[in-house]
């Protein structure tokens, strides 16, 4: 039988445009699972290098790479800074009354 690697899969290296970064933030969205969300906002924050990011909005790179972990919890002007700087933004309306 042959042998099979596994290897990690970072979803950083697959998002190269803004619409694609929307499409994965609407799905997200849709999970209704905060921690997912904010997964991806670290995915799309990644994908545009978040040194140089953390630099830009003079944050501690390490300290924006552990907000947007799995253990993280960024602060709600945290995340806004980085979605703005990514050039994306919240936006809120009313639920479906079904």
């Amino acid at each position: 039988m042959e042998k099979i690697t596994v290897s990690d899969w970072d979803a950083a290296e697959f998002i190269e445009t803004k619409e694609e970064a929307i499409a994965l933030l609407k799905i997200a969205q849709a999970e209704k699972a905060p921690k997912f969300l904010l997964s991806v906002i670290g995915d799309i924050a990644r994908s545009k290098g978040m040194a140089q990011l953390a630099k830009e909005l003079n944050l501690d790179r390490a300290g924006l790479y552990k907000a947007f972990s799995p253990e993280g919890n960024p602060s709600f002007l945290t995340v806004s800074k980085v979605l703005d700087k990514l050039g994306l933004s919240i936006s809120i309306q009313l639920k479906n009354a079904s």
